[in-house]
């Protein structure tokens, strides 16, 4: 079987446990069309609750998009045999509280935060008894869950675990709209952004037919202590071809977080400009990009000449979200 023959099977089956009913809402908020998954906890989850997810460490729990990312066949294989969020819950959420309440979709990072970690992090809503804490326990109860479920609770005893990656906060970026985007079709073209950061890959909805797009969207990136530039690259949607690419730029968001970090609670202070990313000719900014804070958050507003292609312009708008937020 070729590679992409793999990749198209693999995506296949995905696809069938994703539309299960319980799998079309996140396992943690509820947020109906979740595009994000652990793989070794069996779980689909929304871009808000993938954050926290992603800042739990991938020794707790391996954050993967279902879209964009490449999932090895022993992480599908551990999907279907954990059967879905529902099977999942069933187990992570055995003993709620009475009282207790979920987040929900429209609920703070802070309160996401605080269930997931008690949720996986924690165990705290586990069946005492499987709490694991020795792969001898653990021997025991071995062919009543998946093995993928019972990793991620041995994890604990581990004598070399993986490195983890500590985060900083949270960058969400408003992909507001696209100005004169290069022609990849016969007139016109499908396009839509895709954002990266380490090892993390977002991206916006697909627009038809439009050189002049408007998204509106807003996307989730945790930031690492180690961060690097967020690389912007914006493609033409093909149904029957690769995606054609349509301009790439680097977007600096050291401006943006020092300036924050420096002033601490945003909401101490009134309007006001705090720091700038200078346009140069070493980045690809239209004009100097200038760090507010407005109404008790720090914002950035960026515009983007798209590089390596002959037009395009992409308007964002940065927002720093502090872990602790």
């Amino acid at each position: 079987m070729s590679r992409v023959q793999r990749i198209t099977s693999a995506n296949g089956r995905l696809k069938n446990l994703m539309n299960q009913t319980d799998n079309r809402i996140c396992a943690d908020c509820g947020a109906p069309d979740p595009k994000w998954a652990s793989a070794n906890i069996g779980v689909f989850i929304c871009l808000k609750c993938s954050g926290v997810h992603r800042s739990l460490g991938a020794r707790i729990s391996k954050v993967l998009s279902v879209q964009l990312d490449e999932w090895p066949d022993e992480d599908i294989d551990a999907m279907i045999e954990v059967g879905g969020n529902s099977s999942a819950n069933a187990i992570y959420e055995a003993y709620i509280p009475e009282g207790y309440s979920k987040p929900g979709p429209d609920s703070t990072h802070d309160e996401r935060s605080r269930f997931i970690r008690s949720k996986y992090e924690l165990e705290e809503f586990l069946k005492s008894s499987l709490r694991i804490t020795s792969r001898k326990s653990s021997a025991s109860i071995q062919s009543s869950f998946s093995t993928k479920i019972l990793d991620s609770f041995r994890i604990k005893s581990s004598k070399e675990p993986e490195t983890v990656v500590e985060y900083i906060g949270l960058l969400k970026v408003k992909v507001v709209k696209g100005i004169n985007l290069a022609i990849r079709d016969m007139m016109t073209s499908d396009p839509y952004v895709v954002l990266t950061l380490g090892k993390q890959t977002i991206q916006t909805a697909v627009i038809k037919s439009n050189l002049n797009p408007v998204w509106n969207e807003e996307l989730m990136l945790s930031v690492p202590q180690n961060f690097g530039p967020v690389k912007l690259q914006v493609y033409d949607y093909d149904t029957f071809s690769a995606d054609d690419i349509m301009g790439e730029a680097e977007i600096d968001i050291q401006p943006l977080i020092t300036s924050a970090m420096a002033y601490g609670d945003p909401e101490m202070f009134s309007n006001m400009q705090i720091g700038k990313w200078l346009k140069s000719e070493d980045n690809a900014l239209i004009e100097d990009s200038v760090v507010n804070i407005i109404d008790g958050k720090v914002k950035q507003q960026v515009s983007i000449k798209l590089q390596n292609v002959e037009c395009g312009e992409i308007y964002l708008q940065l927002e720093w979200l502090p872990l602790d937020q």
